[in-house]
């Protein structure tokens, strides 16, 4: 119930051989020991292998329920390359005019190598900025929806309770047996809620959304 309904989609990489280079590639066997507040997605993401495939290789019929001690067995890829390349370096012509066309060559390679580096160095620059507000933007949409569960749940209230339900994010004893905040210290609440929104919906986000829809997360 506290997992999360998530595949990610893991890219193998393939080294091509340039210049006389080769690769090759080999296969090593995972065995994992599920952990309190593990899910496949989480164990997925730490060690590169897709949800399917862990699934797959430990005969996992619903990808959204593993026990804690629960034994885990699963391959995974590791490719490597190796590239060589060799050079050969022909002998300059003496004459003083074939010298002064070889200069102006070198010195118009050096001008497109400097072009070349620059536009490297700005389009690089562009995406650093571009990927740092991307993260900042995404960043502040999390905390706005985490406060607006808290604020919904709670009012802010680490001693709130409803039955079963209690805290900031009025998780239930299943839910705390599981993440933590048990105690009415507000970091470990707001840390215990982080970890069940994580685990259930990914994102604080996803988890406001299914709220609006349905009045719970």
């Amino acid at each position: 119930m506290f997992n999360i309904k998530k595949t990610l989609t893991i890219a193998a990489g393939v080294a091509g051989a340039l210049a006389f280079g080769g690769a090759h590639a080999s296969a090593d066997t995972t065995d994992y020991v599920v952990q309190s507040g593990d899910t496949l997605n989480k164990i997925s993401a730490k060690y590169n292998v897709s949800v399917d495939k862990i699934a797959a290789q430990n005969n996992i019929s619903n990808v959204n329920w593993i026990v804690t001690g629960q034994h885990l067995s699963f391959a995974t890829d590791d490719t490597t390359s190796t590239q060589t390349a060799s050079t050969t370096t022909a002998a300059a012509d003496t004459s003083s005019t074939t010298q002064a066309a070889s200069t102006t060559s070198s010195t118009d390679n050096t001008a497109s190598t400097s072009t070349q580096t620059a536009s490297t160095q700005t389009a690089s620059t562009t995406t650093a900025a571009t990927s740092s507000t991307t993260t900042s933007s995404s960043s502040s949409s999390e905390t706005a929806a985490l406060n607006a569960l808290i604020a919904r749940e709670s009012s802010g209230n680490v001693n709130a309770t409803n039955g079963q339900y209690y805290g900031l994010g009025q998780l239930s004893a299943q839910a705390r047996s599981i993440y933590g905040g048990n105690t009415a210290d507000y970091n470990d609440q707001l840390n215990a809620m982080k970890a069940y929104i994580a685990a259930r919906y990914g994102t604080a986000v996803n988890a406001l959304a299914h709220s609006n829809s349905t009045g719970w997360y």
